[in-house]
């Protein structure tokens, strides 16, 4: 195979939809040209390759540059090579009627790979709160299975501070989110398809959906019914009291409904405030009064005043 040699200095858009690492990789390592019939996606990809507007960017950047940043890639048991990060500059090759692409072929087990897969995609913008969800728990698995065998090998790959952390905050120090946000975006997993597409859809809040995620899938399907037919989600107080009693198994289609209809309290609306500043006043009192003891005395004094109004004008 010949080597991508090329040393193009065009500003591309392919460079936005890379990490730093990957950019640092094909500084290193040797580029080939694979063709894109030989090139095959991660399995159990979490992320989505979808036709947007940076996608159509995208294909008008190859179309004009090429491939800036090479994919990585690992070789296949059955032929050909599992594409770990690049799907969607792939997927954008395909578009623009490009046959081949710059790839770094690498050598890796699964969960190494994994790892990497999810770090080279958790720093794009937009990502749905289902991939994010699907790729931390991956992610978990795989430094779980590291770290129950630990090595020199596995360390040097990890990175030598893992092993003193927590995995979820492990995890959000790559994400940039905290490990208790990591643990609540693995929650969701244990959504039913249907709530966590109203998730992604920004129907249903995210804080909420956890909380639903602990309801049964069958209270799940039954609070999603609810929902459809009043036209409601809930809040994070409603979807707390669900939980609670989905805990007690006593979550029935008569508990949602008690517990969706309970309005909160109403608060007691504040005394509208005539505000005086105290410079206006503070002349008429004796030195050193607060403005508690002016306030009483100019209370006490307008309701003398209500009094004789009263009597003068009878």
């Amino acid at each position: 195979m010949r080597e991508y040699g090329s040393n193009i200095n065009l500003p591309s858009l392919d460079n936005l939809f890379s990490s730093e690492q990957e950019r640092q990789d094909a500084k290193l390592e040797k580029i080939q040209i694979l063709p894109l019939t030989e090139l095959h996606p991660f399995r159990n990809h979490p992320f989505q390759v979808r036709d947007d507007d940076e996608m159509d960017k995208m294909v008008d950047s190859i179309k004009e540059y090429g491939v800036m940043t090479p994919a990585i890639v690992r070789p296949r048991k059955d032929g050909g090579y599992e594409i770990v990060a690049g799907h969607r500059r792939c997927h954008a090759s395909q578009r623009a009627g490009v046959e081949t692409m710059p790839c770094i072929v690498r050598d890796m087990d699964d969960d190494t790979a994994i790892i990497l897969m999810v770090d080279s995609n958790c720093q794009r913008e937009h990502i749905l709160p289902s991939e994010k969800a699907k790729a931390y728990q991956m992610k978990l698995e795989a430094i779980n299975r590291k770290l129950g065998r630990p090595s020199k090998e596995n360390v040097r790959q990890l990175g030598a501070h893992f092993s003193g952390n927590r995995s979820t905050q492990i995890i959000g120090e790559t994400a940039g989110d905290s490990s208790r946000q990591v643990e609540r975006f693995i929650r969701l997993n244990k959504l039913t398809p249907e709530l966590m597409k109203m998730v992604d859809d920004g129907k249903l809040k995210t804080t909420p959906a956890v909380e639903l995620s602990y309801l049964t899938p069958e209270e799940q399907e039954d609070f999603l019914s609810y929902m459809e037919s009043e036209g409601c989600t809930p809040s994070l107080s409603q979807a707390q009291k669900l939980k609670e009693a989905s805990k007690e198994s006593v979550l029935t289609l008569e508990k949602i409904q008690h517990i969706m209809a309970a309005k909160p309290p109403s608060v007691k609306p504040r005394d509208p405030q005539l505000m005086i500043p105290v410079a206006k006043v503070e002349r008429y009192f004796p030195k050193g009064f607060t403005s508690d003891q002016m306030q009483q005395v100019i209370v006490k004094l307008l309701e003398n005043y209500a009094r004789a109004h009263q009597h003068g004008s009878r």
